[in-house]
């Protein structure tokens, strides 16, 4: 069998692109991140205000600063139970927060206030880890099923080769354009494994079956969020707030997912293992509105609201794919040892609105309370794709439409709750306990869908998917002041299950050499997030 090297750009260029519903969940939603004081209460400082970190949830919120101050936050993250994967450890260090507010008195009873904050609001940071058995499906018996549909309507492709003389799926048999649901790993398996690539007279097209697998992910990166606010109060009643919200993404995951071939009598004859190197990098732009009321002029309660428009990512994706063929070749007679995909692409993903509700309670100067609540819905995200415009120097979008039908079928409303409580048994002694939910994204029944006639489907380098559950955070946090210096520390556990599928499952097929029924029956397995946080933050005022 001989050994070769193939480095593809993807053999058949694509004028546009976009990227799937999976790939491009991991740009939605926010970490409980920002000041120690923020995460000990839950984030529930929405309608208490006072506190930078609530510049991004509700503008108005830093209209109750009556002080300038400045803070500066950073800790260390940990997750709990994860092996370590491609040198990335369970604890990392982590900076979090930097940032200032700027007041400025307009009569006695009310403010201007200008402020500026970064905060880590995605940690990518993330160890995943999954194993299970097969029993008799694969990721090259997928691949084979989706070329049994002859075509791109059928959600498959018709198999033959381009001018380099390497298998590529066509929308049919008498296209020349590439098939959507021709992804890039069933370029990788088709070229390395399922097609035969010894007699080209009489090729033969045929899969393996698999025993089990073994996967496992390092994810690595942020998304760093970069907020400009104006704010203000009138009479300390009404309290209004603006904020410009720049984000920049950068997103590095690298994965290996091995598959044990079996033969017909379930004799071990080798493995497969797709190796994949995936970048996203970019930058967005959102903007934050946000209105806090004090109704009863007798009384501290607050009642708050916040909107967020979407936030509009303009991203470059890369990744540099290989396939490694170790099955006995003799009794496999296909492909490569070898097999290299690579690609870069530009694409638009424009996040949801988002809105909020909040309310704030003080008794004297001991006590304070506080309740939030958000609702986004994910379902209506939207992938776009980038193509040229009529100007040379210029790019335009277009939704990708069958993307984001999907989008809506795989994805659901989030709700998430922040409750927290802060006692001052002290002036200069604070102790903080806060609760934080946030419900799953994803229906039970979403898969990702490898079947599409989607652009974004074309550019997929794997095919696992996780469909994560709800999030439960409890903080807890403890504050000291001390003149115009304040120091807080904070911990925050929270945990998050989910399922994990190493391809899509349940796709059915009719081998076209005896016509019989077939089928590719993924299985879940369970895996969990739990991650543990301690931060530090000093504040001075001034």
């Amino acid at each position: 069998m001989k050994k070769y090297i193939v480095f593809a750009a993807l053999m058949v260029v694509l004028p546009m692109a976009a990227q799937d519903t999976y790939e491009n969940a991991r740009l939605m939603g926010n970490d409980l991140n920002g000041t120690a004081r923020y995460v000990g209460m839950g984030g529930a400082l929405e309608a208490l205000g006072a506190d930078i970190s609530t510049i991004s949830t509700n503008p108005a919120a830093i209209g109750m600063f009556r002080h300038s101050s400045a803070s500066l936050s950073f800790g260390a993250v940990s997750q709990q139970d994860a092996s370590k994967f491609d040198n990335l450890n369970k604890t990392n260090m982590s900076f979090d927060q930097v940032g200032f507010v700027w007041t400025n008195r307009t009569n006695a009873t009310s403010y201007i206030n200008f402020a500026f904050n970064y905060h880590k609001s995605k940690n990518f940071d993330q160890l995943l880890n999954a194993a299970n058995s097969l029993r008799g499906a694969s990721l090259s018996k997928l691949a084979f099923a989706k070329s049994t549909k002859l075509s791109d309507a059928n959600g498959g492709y018709y198999l033959d080769t381009n001018k380099d003389a390497m298998w590529m799926g066509w929308r049919n048999s008498q296209s020349n354009e590439r098939a959507y649901p021709f992804t890039q790993w069933d370029y990788l398996y088709t070229n390395a494994f399922t097609m035969d690539d010894v007699n080209y007279e009489y090729p033969s097209n045929s899969y393996a079956e698999a025993s089990d697998y073994l996967f496992d992910r390092a994810h690595r990166g942020s998304i760093s969020e970069y907020d400009f606010n104006i704010s203000g109060n009138i009479n300390n009643r009404l309290y209004l707030g603006l904020t410009m919200g720049l984000y920049n993404v950068n997103y590095k995951g690298y994965s290996s997912y091995v598959e044990s071939i079996i033969d017909m009598n379930n004799n071990p004859r080798g493995y497969l293992e797709l190796a994949d190197e995936h970048r996203i990098s970019g930058a967005g732009v959102d903007l934050k509105a946000g209105i806090i009321v004090r109704p009863i002029e007798e009384s501290p309660f607050r009642i708050g609201l916040s909107v967020s428009t979407p936030t509009w990512f303009d991203l470059t994706s890369e990744n540099y794919t290989t396939i490694y063929n170790n099955t006995d070749k003799d009794y496999y007679n296909y492909g490569a040892d070898q097999l290299t995909a690579s690609e870069e692409y530009d694409f638009r993903y424009y996040t949801p609105w988002k809105f909020g509700i909040s309310v704030g309670h003080t008794v004297g100067t001991s006590l304070a309370l506080g309740a939030s609540y958000e609702y986004t819905s994910c379902g209506s995200a939207d992938t776009r794709i980038v193509e040229p415009s009529h100007a040379y120097y210029d790019e335009d979008s277009r939704s990708d439409k069958v993307m984001n039908a999907n989008t809506e079928n795989m994805l659901k409303g989030v709700s998430l709750l922040k409750l927290g409580v802060e006692f001052k048994p002290d002036p200069s002694f604070a102790v903080r306990f806060g609760y934080n939910f946030q419900s799953a994204m994803y229906n039970d029944n979403s898969f990702r869908d490898t079947q599409l006639d989607s652009e974004g489907n074309a550019y997929a380098s794997t095919a696992d998917y996780t469909n994560w559950k709800s999030t439960n955070r409890i903080t807890c946090g403890l504050g000291y002041k001390y003149e115009k210096l304040s120091l807080d520390l904070s911990y925050q556990y929270s945990a998050t299950g989910g399922d994990f599928y190493p391809f899509q499952p349940n796709v059915t097929f009719t081998d076209p050499y005896d016509g019989s029924a077939g089928t590719n029956v993924s299985t879940a397995s369970d895996v969990n997030f739990k991650r543990h946080q301690l931060l530090f933050t000093a504040t001075y005022t001034f």
